[in-house]
């Protein structure tokens, strides 16, 4: 690791660790962690994945639904509501691609109320922090 973030930083990280589990809690938790895994593996954050695979499966997720994730658009494995938070993930994550288009939110509104939606957005923004501090904050790439 380049820095110890935890043991420099402690309180931001217990900070972090708060606002997160408080973005997520009004979701299924296998829910929370299909996007947490999702985003980490468009991040290519090597840490975050394996955390989020584990805790995926502790959440009760399937283990070839989480095989078929990166190519979750061509498969019949996920559900209405897990296809439209998995899109909003991938705007979120890929924002500066295209923003996030108003069909994917759209789509996302259609399947989540005002507080479930509420709830998918900053879990989404959450796993994007982590990627980022955890790639920073890792060895070098290469």
């Amino acid at each position: 690791m380049r820095i110890d973030l935890h043991g420099a930083a402690p309180g931001v990280h217990a900070a972090m660790a708060r606002f997160d589990a408080a973005a997520s809690r009004e979701l299924d938790p296998a829910l929370a962690e299909l996007v947490r895994v999702r985003a980490s593996q468009l991040n290519g954050c090597a840490v975050c994945l394996g955390m989020h695979t584990r805790a995926a499966l502790e959440a009760g997720e399937d283990a070839e639904r989480l095989h078929a994730l990166a190519l979750w658009r061509g498969s019949t494995l996920f559900t209405g509501p897990e296809r439209a938070a998995l899109a909003l993930t991938e705007s979120m994550t890929r924002i500066s691609e295209a923003g996030v288009p108003q069909e994917v939110f759209d789509a996302a509104r259609e399947h989540f109320d005002e507080t479930a939606l509420a709830h998918l957005l900053w879990t989404i923004a959450a796993i994007n922090v982590w990627n980022r501090v955890a790639i920073a904050a890792g060895p070098p790439a290469g």
